[in-house]
């Protein structure tokens, strides 16, 4: 049987098998193909990701473009992350102040900001003494060596696109080498190997179209400019419209020939519209002529709010940042708080932070290990991203009840230890506050103690002694 029996292919349909998948009305012109304004509607390329310095423009000017950028970066990087390791705690305390020392999160801040503005970021690791166009091999970093991350936007590098990773992982078909682009600042450090850096991508983008990229991504402006666009053009409309919301109106007599003729005609004309402006202003009077006629038009401003909110929902789903956090509003509305769009948002970031940053932290945290302790990362290593989202003083103390009564209850069972239930609270202290104060030292010496259980009287050992006691009892009488 050769594969051509095996495999079947589909069987061709003829033209009059096609079917529709939306209603179309072709008498009452209704549908999507049908003759009115929705079937002449269609979408284009913009390739606003290549105008470099209109993003840069849009950037520096749109404070909603400026919070769109900053906001999810910031929100990355400002919790840090829990190191999970067996390392002593002093160890974890210097690992953690090398990494202030280098500046890694405000760098790797930066690369998360540049990649959403300009579409594709990178953070090269900057390491002393070596060949910048080989592969990374972190077993060969000494003390020392490691000087932290230098973030380098798509502008400022070549990717070399007739060499791209073949091996299969990660990384397949990305460039294999980046040429950087020396400026003023920046000093030429040649070629780049693809393993010596990490890429932010903000938003990935088809096969083809990534091709026309040079294999970058696109900004987050190039989706929602025409909603910021018409955002500002609405806002600006409001605010010029302030400028005409109550307007005067004149009706004079014969006002054709008065222009026409002007000389002292229109110069009396004048005079008696300065008096008018003038006794309106101090004393509030209008003169005019018997025949002249003052009119007053006032504008309403009724709906513009709502225009203006839907448009801020418009832009506040395409940046997927609730309107409580992207423009600090409170939301309308009985009990509303914004409490579960928040909880949402942060969601979303965590969930970007595992699969932006998670690997190339790994790298960073062994290359830090290596270049202050000298050695490697030691086994079961592992670290959390530490949540955004921070309890009331109230919700703590009630955390803290109910761990310390859980942690209570199985120790005085026998369930667990001494040590282990000191093990728990101290632990349960990362998130409600409480029983930090409890040393390595305390959990130490508790480790040497008996176990509750030789102090402690079962059920069955308490009858039985009352047992005992009640036949004394009777002898006794």
């Amino acid at each position: 049987m050769t594969k051509a029996d095996i495999i079947q292919f589909p069987k061709q349909e003829s033209a009059s098998q096609r079917v529709h998948d939306s209603y179309i009305n072709f008498a009452a012109q209704v549908g999507i193909g049908t003759d009115n304004m929705s079937s002449y509607g269609t979408y284009g390329f913009t390739f606003l990701t290549r105008n470099r310095i209109l993003l840069e423009a849009l950037y520096r000017g749109s404070w909603i473009i400026g919070a769109a950028v900053d906001h999810c970066a910031d929100d990355m990087t400002q919790a840090g992350i829990e190191i999970q390791s067996d390392m002593s705690p002093d160890d974890i305390a210097i690992l953690e102040e090398a990494m202030d020392d280098l500046e890694i999160w405000e760098n790797i801040n930066r690369v998360i900001k540049w990649g959403r503005l300009y579409g594709s970021c990178v953070g090269v690791y900057m390491i002393d003494g070596q060949d910048m166009a080989t592969p990374l091999n972190i077993e060969t970093v000494k003390k020392g060596q490691f000087r932290g991350i230098l973030p380098m936007d798509r502008w400022q590098l070549v990717p070399s696109l007739g060499h791209l990773v073949q091996d299969f992982g990660p990384d397949i078909g990305l460039p294999e080498f980046y040429q950087t682009v020396p400026d003023a600042i920046l000093p030429d450090l040649g070629v780049i190997h693809h393993s010596r850096l990490f890429r932010f991508d903000s938003i990935e983008l088809p096969h083809w179209q990534k091709l026309t990229e040079q294999l970058w991504a696109e900004s987050i402006v190039e989706r929602i400019y025409d909603r910021i666009e018409a955002f500002d053009s609405t806002t600006q409309g409001a605010a010029q419209l302030v400028f005409k919301a109550y307007l005067r109106t004149l009706s004079v007599e014969g006002l054709r020939e008065i222009i026409g003729a002007g000389g002292p005609a229109m110069s009396s004309l004048t005079k008696n519209i300065a008096l008018i402006r003038r006794f309106q202003s101090i004393e509030g009077i209008t003169l005019i002529d018997t025949t002249d006629k003052l009119e007053t038009q006032a504008y309403n401003f009724a709906g513009l709010d709502d225009i203006l909110l839907k448009f801020a929902e418009q832009i506040s789903g395409a940046i997927e940042e609730p309107m409580v956090r992207l423009f600090g509003q409170t939301p309308g509305g009985l009990n509303a708080t914004g409490e579960t769009d928040l909880r949402n948002y942060y969601d979303s970031i965590k969930r970007k932070q595992s699969t932006k940053l998670r690997r190339p932290l790994k790298i960073i945290l062994g290359l830090t290990m290596r270049s202050t302790f000298g050695k490697e990362l030691p086994p079961g290593f592992n670290f959390q991203f530490n949540p955004l989202w921070q309890s009331t003083d109230e919700q703590k103390s009630e955390m803290a009840s109910k761990d310390t009564s859980a942690v209570q209850g199985a120790f005085e069972s026998g369930l667990v230890s001494h040590a282990t239930a000191l093990k728990e609270l101290k632990q349960s202290s990362k998130t409600n506050g409480m029983w930090s104060n409890i040393t390595d030292e305390d959990i130490k010496d508790a480790e040497s103690e008996p176990p509750l259980s030789e102090f402690v009287q079962t059920p069955e050992e308490i009858a039985a002694q009352q047992q005992v006691n009640n036949g004394e009892e009777n002898k006794e009488d």
